[in-house]
């Protein structure tokens, strides 16, 4: 139950992304609310990341990501308990925008993220009991003892039957009936498919190869290929994919039976016709799949093993920060399940204690306040492998201070990689992560110690390089982004702000689409800057929005091309189209009027690209800064490309 400021807080964050109508689904992890939002443009970013009880905003893969901390959990059910969003409202986390713009790698990671997040503590802490039950081996305790068995059930449970966790969660991203995806699911965990690799081999597919699959039988003739285990205990990306299939059979199905019966014919025919598929094809084909993903990761270690394990473990934090690690880890319970082991977890753990070094000797040696308000609570969170509250609250501010982490994270790497250093089992964070490593018999072998001896490596580089050099002022490091208070404790701009801001206008796109340079207009006019610096977007949506806040001077009869002056007093022209006036105003739709207030990422101009081009039209559209010769400077974006509200140019005073 969430108490008061929880409450207080949940409140401000629904107000503050845009209100209830703008949530298009929400989750949580270990240390973030993920909003997948309607209209990011309606948050007001700004007053979030300096509200108590947020550490900060990022934007990122699709997501709006409010960064919470510790308390994540109860702050999301404080959002359930006081509004619509969450578990009534949300489909697991995926976006429900019938205009959802996103790039392949966007989607792909946020549902990844909807996939693996609503059962990632479950999973930690029944990694942490098979730990346990690991370490109970090497102390001597005897495996059929009651104790070590029970504990063994519940932890090995949840991995033998992830599949099940799987399919729930991929049903509810994929919209589809949950119960009928675990029909299809444990159909590929029943035991007798198991035992088809017990019985006699008919012949051999691939044979020679790294994908050789025997062939114990045949459906309507056609080969069942198990994977090398035998069985799709603890499978992924099999399980994934026959839930996909499935909704879209169960929608099929929906819309050709009559309603009279739909209730039982649907998933009847929807598991009739996935099961057999997904064992005969996806499954196969999946598997396949993981032995290539094996196969790639075991040529590099084998290749570099050093190499190896150092980029891992730089690279992983900074995958965490942007909500990138989400397309890796799937990858390490692929290997864990089709090898038995998995190389890339001891040097993804070894990146928080890289962390963890660093952030002790800025305790040990900072006398700034805030910096041990931060840091002695985030030490605890890092021994237990949450590293976010220290990543966004002291890292990214003392970027030298990451940079020791980040170093002391590629020795430790290099060290775990170098020593061939895998994983037996997943689950555990941190500390808990080193009874991964125990070999499955219970043994204590070098295997074991190295990943020690690699996590210290980790810790004591950090902590020496951190120790060496001089602490950063967290307050200093963070001023220029800080607003001061003023005497009533309201926000005010500090005077390196005034001052900036007095030097420069920093504008957005006002559309998504490709940039062309000046040289490269098709209109010689705007081509040879006679009007002004300018580039041009060949724009893939026909709506422009207000790239800054502005007043509309001028917005032609014909909508073809509007005139905006921003409050810092750049002149701004968006021509939509070349020649465009030839067409009388037919394919455009005015949203303002001259004279109009307008707020940054409003909506301003709608138009008609393909009727554009029908006519014969070139859609470039010119934007030019007409008062180019009032500002010192007019600097562009270098990007080949932009989505609208990404940065444009800048006029320098």
């Amino acid at each position: 139950m969430a108490n008061k400021k929880q409450e207080e807080l949940a409140r401000d964050i629904i107000e503050n992304i845009g209100g209830e109508e703008n949530v298009d689904g929400l989750r949580h992890c270990i240390t973030r609310l993920r909003f997948n939002l309607k209209d990011e443009s309606k948050a007001n970013t700004d007053y979030l990341k300096k509200r108590d009880g947020v550490v900060t905003v990022v934007q990122s893969s699709g997501q709006y990501q409010v960064v919470i901390g510790n308390e994540v959990a109860e702050v999301y059910d404080a959002i359930t308990e006081v509004s619509g969003i969450g578990d009534g409202s949300s489909s697991g986390g995926s976006n429900n925008n019938e205009h959802d713009d996103r790039n392949v790698i966007d989607k792909f990671i946020d549902f990844i993220s909807g996939v693996f997040q609503p059962f990632l503590m479950a999973l930690a802490a029944t990694g942490m009991i098979k730990g346990v039950v690991a370490l109970l081996g090497t102390i001597g305790v005897d495996p059929e003892n009651g104790l070590y068995q029970v504990l063994n059930f519940a932890g090995d449970g949840f991995f033998q039957f992830l599949p099940i966790m799987v399919a729930i969660t991929a049903a509810r991203n994929f919209k589809m009936n949950q119960f009928t995806a675990l029909a299809i699911a444990t159909a590929f965990l029943h035991p007798s498919l198991s035992e088809l690799a017990n019985g006699e081999v008919l012949y051999t597919l691939f044979e020679g190869t790294a994908f050789a699959s025997p062939i114990y039988s045949t459906f309507l003739g056609i080969p069942i290929i198990l994977p090398a285990a035998g069985n799709y205990y603890s499978a992924i990306i099999p399980i994934i994919l026959a839930v996909w299939l499935g909704s879209y059979v169960e929608a099929w199905m929906k819309k050709i039976i009559p309603s009279v019966v739909r209730s039982f014919l649907t998933p009847f025919f929807t598991v009739i016709i996935t099961v057999p598929i997904a064992l005969i094809v996806i499954g196969p084909v999946a598997s396949w799949g993981a032995d290539l993903i094996g196969v790639i990761f075991t040529s590099l270690l084998d290749f570099s093993p050093l190499i190896f394990g150092a980029l891992l473990a730089a690279s992983w934090q900074l995958l965490v920060i942007f909500g990138l690690h989400w397309g890796i880890i799937p990858i390490t319970y692929v290997l864990l399940a089709e090898q038995g082991i998995n190389p890339m977890g001891p040097p993804m753990m070894a990146s928080t204690f890289g962390v963890l070094g660093v952030v002790l000797a800025l305790v040990i040696k900072s006398k700034e306040k805030q910096i041990k308000d931060i840091g002695i609570p985030g030490i605890i969170s890092l021994i237990f492998g949450i590293s976010e509250p220290v990543i966004y609250g002291l890292m990214l501010p003392m970027k030298k201070s990451f940079m020791y982490a980040i170093i002391g994270n590629i020795v430790g790497g290099a060290y775990l990689g170098m020593m061939n250093v895998v994983a037996h089992r997943t689950g555990g964070l941190g500390v808990f992560s080193i009874f991964n490593t125990i070999d499955p018999n219970g043994e204590l072998t070098m295997n074991f110690w190295n990943v020690i001896i690699g996590f210290g490596i980790s810790i004591l580089v950090g902590f020496a390089l951190q120790m060496i050099f001089p602490v950063p002022n967290l307050e200093e490091e963070t001023t220029e982004a800080t607003p001061e208070e003023d005497k009533n404790g309201e926000s005010v701009a500090t005077s390196e702000e005034i001052q900036e801001s007095a030097k420069q206008d920093i504008i957005a796109s006002p559309v998504t689409g490709e940039i062309i340079t000046q040289e490269d207009i098709e209109d010689q006019v705007f081509a040879s800057g006679a009007m002004g610096k300018a580039l041009a977007i060949n724009p893939t949506e026909g709506v422009i929005y207000a790239p800054a806040n502005a007043t509309v001077t001028t917005i032609f009869p014909t909508g073809h091309a509007v005139g905006l002056t921003t409050e810092e007093g750049t002149e701004i022209l968006i021509h939509i189209g070349l020649d465009t006036v030839e067409l009388d105003g037919e394919g455009y739709e005015k949203l303002v009027e001259a004279d109009d207030k307008v707020e940054a990422g409003q909506e301003l101009i709608r138009f008609d690209i393909d009727l554009i081009n029908e006519r014969g039209f070139s859609v470039q559209t010119p934007i030019v800064v007409t008062n180019t010769n009032e500002f010192e400077d007019v600097l562009f974006t270098d990007e080949a490309a932009v989505e609208r509200g990404d940065y444009l140019l800048t006029s320098v005073r």
